[in-house]
């Protein structure tokens, strides 16, 4: 039989809450999941070249078809060979759709069935992007998966709102496959459904139906409570295809990873990390740290005693601080560093936790550490 470009092989799935260990069959490489993906918006995840990535164990990472699309565009890339040659990078990398980007623009954009029409954020030029120019453009860049365009409704979202995006997003996802062509791309759908729980279990039936190979689980973490969140997460699990991954979207705080895992997730990506670390807010196992406080200005211990990343094997607390105090671009590099690797080793321990069928006792040993009361791990502070 022949296999699809990009295909999902499921290894171990956790009988006590439905969490799935897999490998992920793409043209540049195999991926294990579950798995955090670094965000390189516009062709590059900040501060990082790809050396440092690999050392870290980064094995996908997401690149932004709205930015991208504006600067170079798409053509430019796809005269250098595509995404992979014009970064460097022989790995995967998953292209999103451009949505998000376009509907968070507001006031600048006017939805119509045809697609949207938006003002570009660099020179106020009046654009357009549909299901068929979104194609288009991550056809060009050349990715391994491509992401149906969507509508992402808001938080909050009354139930009407919520049920003309979804089905908008159905009929745009059928588009995007009708228009989507090259061979060697794998296309994701994206569920909506906003914060209505039938919705979202119409949802994923209506991408069953289209037979994508996998999906993207869109408009979540856009300001609603974690426990909303989680709940949808709950009501879509058990109607998933279970040979297709699953991709939460925009999703990248430590105990975000671990409970959406624990509900069937196999896919995340955030610029959390790499954007926080510019401000000097680094992940730890209780929390964040921020390495800027005077209280860390003679602290010669690494950022976190057990992590292997080249930062905490190298320097000390109170170097990162001095770093960042002098506003030296190398502070913001190594804290880079660490929070990208945190994430990636987090998602390993989960993953073997899960082939060792212990991921309820992994979940409680990871909460003896992490504060939950935490106002940065609440997702109320600011670095």
């Amino acid at each position: 039989m022949t296999r699809p470009p990009v295909w999902f092989e499921l290894q171990q799935t956790c009988a006590r809450t439905g969490a799935r260990a897999g490998i992920l069959h793409t043209p540049h490489g195999d991926i294990l999941t579950p798995v955090y993906m670094p965000v390189g918006t516009q062709a590059t995840v900040k501060a990082m070249i790809r050396p440092e990535l690999e050392d870290l164990g980064a094995q996908i990472i997401l690149s932004n078809t709205y930015h991208l699309h504006l600067r170079p565009g798409a053509d430019l890339v796809e005269k250098a060979g595509g995404l992979h040659r014009f970064m460097d990078w022989p790995h995967p990398i998953l292209t999103d759709s451009g949505g998000f980007q376009v509907f968070s623009l507001g006031d600048l954009r006017k939805i119509t069935e045809e697609g949207v029409y938006f003002r570009s954020h660099l020179d106020g030029s009046r654009l357009f992007m549909g299901p068929e120019e979104s194609m288009q453009v991550q056809q060009k860049l050349g990715a391994d998966i491509a992401m149906a365009f969507d509508e992402c409704s808001a938080w909050p979202c009354d139930r009407d709102t919520a049920g003309q995006a979804m089905d908008r997003t159905h009929r745009w996802a059928l588009r995007c496959k009708q228009a989507h062509i090259r061979p060697d791309q794998a296309l994701f759908g994206i569920v909506q459904g906003g914060f209505e729980a039938d919705l979202r279990v119409e949802s994923v039936q209506a991408l069953k139906d289209m037979n994508l190979p996998g999906y993207g689980i869109g408009g979540l973490s856009v300001g609603e409570p974690k426990e909303l969140m989680y709940a949808m997460l709950d009501a879509m699990q058990p109607h998933y295809a279970v040979d297709k991954p699953r991709y939460l979207m925009g999703v990248g705080t430590a105990d975000c990873l671990v409970e959406g895992v624990a509900r069937g997730i196999d896919m995340f990506d955030c610029v959390l990390a790499t954007r926080i670390a510019r401000n000097g807010t680094l992940f730890t196992r209780t929390g964040r740290l921020v390495v800027k406080n005077r209280q860390y200005a003679e602290d010669f211990n690494p950022i976190e005693e057990d992590c292997d990343c080249y930062t905490c094997r190298h320097h000390t607390r109170a170097y990162l601080r001095h770093l960042f105090k002098a506003q030296e671009i190398t502070g913001a590099r190594l804290a880079t560093i660490h929070n990208l690797r945190y994430l990636t080793r987090l998602m390993e321990q989960i993953r073997q936790a899960i082939l060792e069928d212990r991921l309820p006792e992994y979940r409680k040993e990871f909460y003896q550490y992490f504060d939950m009361n935490s106002a940065f791990n609440r997702g109320e502070g600011t670095p």
